[in-house]
């Protein structure tokens, strides 16, 4: 029997042996351009706009305009951090259940973040991935969604919270 979720994008569907991410509407149709089925492409483009940003930040530094080389130099780091920490991610929509290794539940920060769970699993490779699914923010029902979202996963034994 399949139970499913709204996700940020679209619905998460819990199957007896597998999940599947599925996008809908515009959000979801945009994110299938956008990401696909892998982040390298994100990856490229913040790597890029952190070289320039880095650049902006030494060649501000060397004309005197040290305020604004540290503002683009905080930027440029923040976005090297968000590429090293997203290195093993994955963007794939179907993940076996005999290769989950753990899902950890995220609250939301209110006005920063969102719910989310973080899916730990062995990709056809046999390399540890962390897959995210992002849950409906506050302007969507966020959090009567998130708690059908914890309900299913218990009822799944895939959450152990």
């Amino acid at each position: 029997m399949e139970k499913q979720f709204k996700t940020k994008t679209g619905f998460c569907h819990i199957l007896q042996d597998k999940i599947i991410l599925t996008r809908d509407g515009v959000i979801g149709n945009v994110a299938k351009v956008a990401v696909g089925k892998s982040i390298t492409r994100v990856l490229i483009i913040y790597g890029g706009m952190s070289a320039f940003l880095l650049y902006l930040a030494f060649d501000s530094f060397q004309t005197g305009q040290v305020p604004i080389s540290i503002f683009y130099s905080i930027i440029g780091l923040f976005l090297m951090y968000g590429i090293f920490t997203s290195i093993n991610n994955s963007a794939t929509p179907i993940i076996e259940r005999k290769d989950i290794k753990s899902i950890k539940f995220k609250k939301a920060i209110l006005g920063i973040t969102r719910s989310r769970f973080e899916v730990l699993f062995k990709d056809e490779n046999g390399k540890i991935k962390k897959r995210i699914i992002m849950l409906p923010g506050a302007m969507h029902q966020g959090k009567k969604e998130t708690e059908i979202a914890i309900k299913i996963m218990k009822e799944e034994h895939l959450l152990n919270q």
